[in-house]
């Protein structure tokens, strides 16, 4: 009886871990294309494209209301729109985590 749910738990285990590794290397894929696809091109072709590699360093720009790039500034304009956008006095969490 314990030598069959030793068995089921190895198996399960190996499975579960397979399909970790296999998600990993899809995932590393995806990053890899979308760092060539970044270096290709400054603004993404397509929707899909976009999903993949994120917004263009001018929508940044316009989310965060730089229009250079000092650091300082960046710290300072990400601050504050993550803290008014804190759930706690009553943002949004979509929005936080956007930002």
């Amino acid at each position: 009886q314990a030598k069959y749910l030793a068995q089921i738990i190895l198996v399960g285990a190996q499975v579960v871990g397979r399909a970790f590794m296999r998600a990993l290397r899809q995932e590393l894929a995806a990053s890899r294309a979308a760092a060539d696809a970044r270096g290709r091109s400054e603004r993404p072709q397509s929707a899909a494209a976009s999903r993949i590699i994120g917004i263009s360093l001018q929508e940044a720009q316009q989310i965060l209301n730089v229009s250079n790039l000092n650091p300082e500034e960046i710290q300072k304009n990400y601050e504050h729109l993550f803290k008014v956008n804190d759930k706690s006095v009553g943002g949004s969490f979509y929005l936080q985590s956007k930002v």
